[in-house]
Order: C-alpha cells, then structure tokens, then sequence
C-alpha cells in the first residue's frame, strides 16, 4: 500500500507537470499521466525554471546512466540518467545505504528509482536533483565490453552498432527530430483540410518511369525449395509415366470390360474408381515431371505469370499515382510513407529509402501549389524551433554551427519566386565563379546551381518555377508558350531542391499527345 500512495503523489505530480507544459504538441505530458506513474525527465528539467518549483515531490523516473561516479569514499554516487525525453540528463543521488553502488554507476546501466527532487546548490548547472529512496529496478552492464562508452563515436563505428546507438546524443536527437517534423506534417495538413491516404508499398506501377526500382519476387525463394525438393523427390523418369500410363489403360479395359460383362453395378462401381484413381496417380506423375530447378521460363524469358502476384512487382518509389485518384474524390489529400529508389548514385542525395510527403490539391493551380510549399516549409521550420530547440543546440554544436540561422531564415522569410529563363539568365551573368556543370536553357539545374541561387544571389529560400517541358515528367501542364510547364522546385541555403511540384495536365487531347 505504501508503494501504491507514494505512487499516486508521483502520478499527482504529472498531472501537476502537464499543466505547465504545452497540451497539443508532441511533448505533452497530459495522455503520459493517463497510464503510468513514471515521469519523463523532460517534463522535470525543461521547464522555465529548470524545475526548481517541483522541489519536494516525489517521483519516479527510469532511464539508463550517462556517467556515474562514487563520492565521499563510497558513502553516495552521483548518476546523470537520460530517459530519451531530451538531449539533458537528471542528476540522480543513491546513498550506499539505498542500493550497493558499484551496480548502478557504470555507463549504459539502466535504473527505474523513486526519490524526491531537490533543490541544487547555488551556482550549479541543475536547479533540481533527485534523491533515491528506492530502487525499483536495475539492468546493470559490464562495463569492460558496453561499446558505448563516455566519449564521442563516429557516425560510421554506429552503424554496426545498430542496437544500441539510439543511446547516443546524435541518433537520439535526430530521432526526436524526425519525429517532431513527422507530427508537425500531419498537423499542418489536417489543419489545411487534408485527409491521410495510406498508398501501398507493393505496387505494379513505375511511378516514376525511370526502372529504378527494387523488384518484390517470390521466384527465387521458390526456386531454391524447388531444387531442394527435387533433390530429396527426384521428378519421375520417362519409365515411370509409361509404366502409370499403362496402367491407365489396363483399369480403363477393365472398366469396359465389366461393362461388357453387364457386371453388378457394386463391381463396376469399384472397377471405376481404381481407374479414377490410376489417372490422378497419372496427372500428377506428369506435373512432377514438368518440374525443372532454376526460374521459370516462357519464351526464354522469366515466367512472372508463376511469380506471387502473376506479374512483377515493386517496392513503391511514389504514391503519387494512387493519391492523385483520391484527391479526384475527397480534394485535399496527401501520403506520407515510405518510398525506394534503386539508384546507383551512394551520395547523401540518393537514398535507397526515404519517407515523402505528398500532397495532391483538386482545383489547384501552380501558384496553389507553391503557397501550399512555402507555408508547409515555414510551418515545420517553427516547429523545430518551437518544439526541438534544445536538439537543434545540439547540431549546431556538433555538425551544422548555421542550423538554427537557417531555420530562423526560413520560417521568418518571404521566399522569393523566380522564373526557370530569369534563374538561367542570373546564373549565365555569374563571373566570380566556375560552375562544373555548363549552365545554358534546357538543363535540369544542378545542386550547385540551385545553391547558388539560394545561398548567394538571393540569400533566402528559393522558389524557381516554369520549367522546359523537355527536363519534366509528361503529366505536367504544358503554358502557353508551349515550351515551358507549370512545374516549380523550392530550393533553400545549404540543401538546394527540398520540395518539387507541378500543375497537372488536365487537357486529355494534351495529355494523349
């Protein structure tokens, strides 16, 4: 019962947290106090005041150690613990008296405690601390073989560490980031009026009608239990049908022959099912014998009428197919899901497998279609500000110093909107510098190109649009000068090409031509 009450003081203090924290966003603590007792660390550390006011409650909190060290010749530990809520940790206090020490103080240790949060001396880095009570739990590690240590690791030494690297600052970070600017898509669109169409990830359609696509198949997988098969059920030899098909005729004879005879119809009833049954030996004998090992062949190429779904099928490199029908029915929808692209180009640009966001707008035209980017961009840029400022500090600390700059830049700027000629033109009047790529109309603009734009010329997001026809998919609405499509890219600093878009064709003797 005691752990039951000092349970719902925990609970209490939830509630009491949640009132305090944003109610509609993703770090809302409000549904957490719904179902459990435990307390994110967020929801102590990342207030205003650092959770100073929270001093004197009790709670739980579970997460694993950062750093841990004994003090006062064994007599208490000092634990930095993160639960995965935030890039901070909460200093953790454990008396020996409470739990043996040694246990808790190793990196990668994970602990679930109970205590009461205090205030920090003046001067330190925390305005609060938690003094253990009780420990609940304890996954405890060997220090000498946990391959996360203190120190800072590559990108590359996690990769084969795919397990455990979400406990690192940077994977946790970008989870917490991707799944921020993930809430804030759904939350834009179902503002705007949206409805979420899931498309399918198996599909027999070339979206994108490059063939650079991953291709779903049973074949081979039935192939190796075929020769398998094979080799344990060797296929019947030419001896064995003749033999089954002899036998045919010899039952078939009898049959005829009990006929002939005016036999009993029990007689004939019994002549006839052993003939019935030496045809259906017969047929399968003959199936058997059809069986070849390898990929099936038609024509000298591979049947894919035997494949699971009688046709070849692909992983999705869009949904834009299937979600341009809806939006024929329902107006504003959009997919959000993930798509695969087997390009051989290993660069950051191009990966093998990525979520898009894609939205199809009915009664829309270009300039629809550019607002509807422009705001969704902005909206997400302030969203990371809003809600994954303390992930942000982070990048910037470690990888990107200009990050939050950008951010700021994007959410508070007016893109600017240029023609595809007028960008052609600003870009052939460069002479400070070397483009590798020839810049001329007609091109599809290279990273460097749209970079510049952004980044040099402009110095603001980007929104270059009207393309030629000839560099663009057909389905994009032919102008009127008959040379260019309403098509448009929204390139921003450091990235280039963040969105593409288009006006479709809705002229069907356009479309046919």
């Amino acid at each position: 019962m005691a752990a039951a009450e000092e349970g719902d003081s925990s609970s209490q203090l939830t509630q009491q947290i949640s009132s305090t924290t944003l109610s509609d966003g993703p770090d809302s603590t409000l549904e957490w106090a719904q179902f459990s007792h435990r307390v994110l660390i967020k929801t102590i550390i990342s207030r205003p005041d650092g959770g100073a006011a929270l001093a004197g409650e009790k709670v739980i909190v579970g997460g694993w150690v950062k750093t841990g060290r004994e003090q006062g010749k064994g007599t208490f530990a000092f634990l930095e613990v993160n639960d995965g809520s935030c890039p901070g940790n909460l200093q953790v206090i454990v008396d020996s008296g409470v739990y043996s020490l040694a246990s808790l103080v190793a990196t990668g240790t994970c602990v679930y405690v109970e205590g009461e949060l205090k205030k920090t001396p003046e001067g330190t880095r925390q305005k609060v601390e938690l003094k253990v009570s009780k420990v609940l739990e304890v996954g405890s590690v060997d220090s000498a073989k946990y391959p996360v240590p203190k120190t800072k690791l590559t990108l590359e030494f996690l990769r084969d560490l795919v397990h455990l690297r979400s406990r690192t600052n940077t994977i946790s970070a970008v989870a917490r980031i991707r799944n921020a600017l993930s809430y804030a898509t759904h939350t834009f669109f179902q503002k705007h009026g949206f409805l979420y169409v899931h498309t399918p990830i198996v599909t027999t359609s070339d979206c994108e009608g490059a063939g650079e696509m991953f291709q779903v198949t049973t074949l081979f997988s039935d192939a190796e239990k075929m020769e398998k098969e094979l080799k344990e059920n060797p296929p019947p030899s030419a001896a064995d049908i003749e033999s089954a098909t002899l036998l045919v005729k010899e039952k078939g004879d009898a049959v005829a022959q009990k006929k002939t005879e005016k036999a009993s119809k029990e007689v004939i009833k019994v002549a006839v099912a052993e003939l019935t049954k030496a045809k259906e030996s017969l047929s399968k004998l003959e199936e058997r014998s059809k069986l070849k090992p390898g990929l099936p062949q038609k024509d000298g190429k591979i049947d894919y009428s035997q494949d699971f779904f009688a046709r070849q099928a692909f992983l999705t490199v869009s949904g834009q197919l299937q979600v341009e029908t809806y939006a024929c029915a329902l107006s504003s929808v959009y997919t959000f899901g993930p798509t695969f692209r087997a390009e051989h180009s290993h660069t950051s640009r191009h990966l093998a497998e990525f979520w898009m966001v894609e939205p199809e707008i009915a009664f829309a035209d270009l300039e629809d279609d550019m607002n509807c980017a422009e705001a969704y961009v902005k909206f997400l840029s302030q969203w990371l500000l809003d809600h994954c400022l303390d992930d942000m500090e982070l990048m910037v600390k470690n990888y990107d110093k200009t990050a939050i700059e950008r951010l700021k830049l994007v959410s508070s700027t007016p893109f600017e909107r240029i023609t595809y000629t007028d960008a052609v033109k600003l870009l052939e009047n460069v002479t400070e510098r070397n483009f590798e790529n020839k810049v001329e109309w007609g091109i599809d603009l290279a990273s460097e190109h749209e970079r510049y734009l952004t980044e040099v010329i402009f110095k603001k997001p980007v929104i270059v649009y009207n393309y030629p026809k000839g560099i663009k998919a057909f389905y994009m609405r032919l102008n009127d000068d008959m040379k260019t499509v309403a098509a448009m890219d929204v390139l921003v600093p450091k990235v280039g090409e963040l969105v593409g878009g288009s006006q479709r064709e809705e002229r069907i003797d356009v479309i046919e031509e």
